[in-house]
């Protein structure tokens, strides 16, 4: 293709030994692929060292905007030849030193898209927080220009560059895409989850989607779901291919763990949102203006109307307001027909927040109360427009669904009650395809305390271990339930056994020493209380320690035990686990089909307990 621009044949030679992978960017919910990035490969074979040296000597010798422009053209046509490409964005990396180079035109990216027969929103431009804009102001109106062509905006790297808020506040991007740094070990570091969760935060007030990069293992991606981001990209999903028919429409995986995710409540949120949300009819952003204009005047008690693109995905909302002026003007109708004035809607369209189906409506209800001005919110499904959910249909919802809440929740602790805990039991024995974990806890010596003390204390101590299981359990791959009393239950899937021991037991020794500031000096001095046994006798009890049971139900188990069944085992060996020094009991639930009774021995040890642990385990054969 003729660029206008003479390219010398150094640099054809390096162009024509280069390649592309595409990496699949998924909606984190369902696993339907929404795009693909366009990463450069064999850059060494062109002799660079990094893709970084291969752009650095192409700014050298003043041919980036030629160099970038023709590998712009090779990544759009090698994209053209997807069968699929109408359904899925192509995202392409944009050098930060093009925006301010003095041969950039206007216009080249749009004839490569009609030349392979795309359309211009295939087409989502990456900017990078890493490389600073020496240019802020000219950078901003080269891409206002790429948007009003149609062409999509994101900001990459987010979070480790130079520019910060201000790139965001400037160029208010579709997508924000989260630095691998902060998604890295997202489920242990509450730091990293913090900082994720404020850019979700200001990405969905500002009406972006959210791309988190570099998922590598399960555990990343359950962090990411909970925090609320809506694409993911990594590994975990698929490694670069060049071979573009190795791609997928949807990737089975995320799907299966979105729907085996048994402690997401967000299913009934999904069916109240869908109860509630009104089907408004969108607009074509292909729908010219005098058109859109008599929408308002035939629909007369609307006074928006979303607007969509070919994919049926939201770009905004165009308000009556917006045609105001035009309407009482003398002159309004007549300009709004003229082709001088310009045919395209772009210019009425106006950002507005949307949500996934799937979020939880307290996020939605979040969204909304911090957008000033609005109605309510745009929900989508698969990044396609759903319908509009109102502020009074929002707390509509948001209503039905605390009552149901409550009905199910311990008075108490406000921890999922036994109905939850009986649901989620039963639906992990029936997933025998994945592995889960689940914990009993009980209080030691709780008895003697509540009599010596009062229940009002009790209360305390109860409360004080809910609120430790409930920042424990966070994350969708955690579920945490108050069965009663001073008993608790945990139920983890996705996390080795290994993990969930050193985790149970930093968790009752952190009670433990808590649980040391409910006593009186003297009783924390003596290390010890005088109450009545069951046989009303004054006897010593040491201070309160927490016990646990520890059940592993491995992946692949060849049968299905009953809740009942699983529950006995469970208060079986509690009495184990409270005369054990760790006060720790661990049961692996096995494959083989034996006895009933379950097999004890150091011979059952997993790798990482030693026998002078002291740490009872045993396997229960099926």
């Amino acid at each position: 293709m003729d660029y206008n621009y003479t390219i010398s044949e150094y640099w054809l030679s390096c162009i024509s030994q280069l390649d592309f992978a595409f990496q699949p960017i998924v909606n984190i919910h369902s696993g339907v692929c929404y795009g693909c990035e366009a990463l450069l490969r064999n850059y060494e074979a062109a002799g660079f060292s990094s893709i970084s040296a291969f752009f650095d000597q192409a700014f050298r010798d003043e041919m980036l905007y030629p160099v970038d422009l023709a590998l712009r053209e090779k990544a759009i046509r090698k994209f053209s030849e997807l069968s699929w490409n109408r359904q899925i964005r192509l995202f392409l990396n944009l050098d930060n030193r093009l925006l301010n180079s003095s041969n950039y035109r206007s216009g080249n990216t749009l004839n490569l898209l009609k030349t392979y027969g795309l359309v211009q929103d295939t087409v989502c431009f990456e900017l990078s927080e890493r490389q600073k804009l020496d240019d802020v102001q000219e950078a901003i109106r080269i891409l206002n220009v790429y948007r009003s062509q149609g062409f999509k905006i994101a900001v990459d790297d987010c979070g480790t560059g130079f520019s910060g808020l201000q790139v965001l506040y400037y160029t208010r991007p579709d997508f924000i895409k989260i630095d691998r740094f902060f998604i890295q070990d997202i489920e242990n570091d509450p730091d990293k989850r913090l900082v994720v969760g404020s850019i979700v935060n200001i990405a969905h007030l500002m009406g972006s989607l959210v791309v988190a990069e570099g998922i590598e293992t399960k555990q990343e991606y359950y962090g990411c779901r909970t925090i609320g981001c809506d694409l993911i990209q990594g590994y975990f999903v698929q490694f670069p291919e060049t071979d573009i028919s190795r791609l997928k429409t949807r990737y089975e995986q995320i799907c299966k763990l979105s729907s085996i995710d048994q402690r997401d409540k967000n299913a009934e949120d999904k069916k109240l949102i869908s109860t509630e949300m009104t089907c408004i009819e969108a607009i074509s952003c292909r729908c010219e203006i005098f058109e859109a204009f008599k929408f308002f005047r035939q629909k007369k008690d609307q006074n928006f109307f979303p607007v969509v693109n070919d994919n049926e995905e939201p770009l905004g909302i165009i308000s009556e307001k917006s045609f105001k002026e035009y309407a009482y003007s003398r002159y309004g109708t007549a300009l709004l027909q003229n082709p001088a004035f310009g045919k395209s809607i772009t210019r009425f369209i106006s950002k507005y927040p949307i949500a996934d189906i799937h979020t939880p409506v307290e996020k939605i209800l979040e969204i909304y109360s911090r957008n000033e001005n609005i109605e309510g919110i745009l929900i989508v499904e698969d990044m396609k427009y759903k319908g509009f959910l109102s502020a009074h249909s929002l707390l509509k919802v948001l209503n039905e669904k605390n009552i149901a809440v409550a009905r199910d929740q311990n008075p108490l602790t406000r921890l999922p009650g036994n109905t939850l805990i009986h649901e989620y039991v039963s639906q992990a024995l029936q997933d025998t395809q994945n592995q889960y974990v689940l914990v009993y806890f009980d209080f030691d010596n709780f008895k003697p305390y509540n009599d010596t003390y009062g229940f009002r204390h009790g209360d305390r101590v109860i409360l004080l271990f809910a609120d430790m299981l409930r920042a424990r359990t966070q994350y969708a791959n955690r579920f945490a339930g108050h069965i009663g009393g001073d008993d608790f239950f945990m139920g983890i899937h996705g996390t080795t056994l290994e993990k969930v021991c050193s985790d149970v037991a930093k968790t009752a020794e952190e009670f433990r020493k808590n649980a040391e500031s409910f006593y009186d000096p003297e009783a924390i001095r003596k290390g010890y209380i005088l109450s009545k046994d069951r046989d009303g006798s004054d006897k010593a009890f040491p201070l309160l320690t927490v016990s646990a049971v520890i059940m592993e139900l491995p992946a692949l188990r060849s049968s299905v035990a009953s809740v009942e069944e699983i529950s006995r085992i469970l208060a079986k060996y509690k009495k184990s686990a409270k005369q054990s020094a760790e006060k720790l009991h661990v049961i692996r639930f096995g494959s083989k089909e034996n006895d009933a009774e379950p097999e004890t021995g150091d011979s059952c040890l997993p790798d990482f307990l030693l026998p002078e642990e002291r740490l009872h385990i045993q396997t229960y054969i099926n």
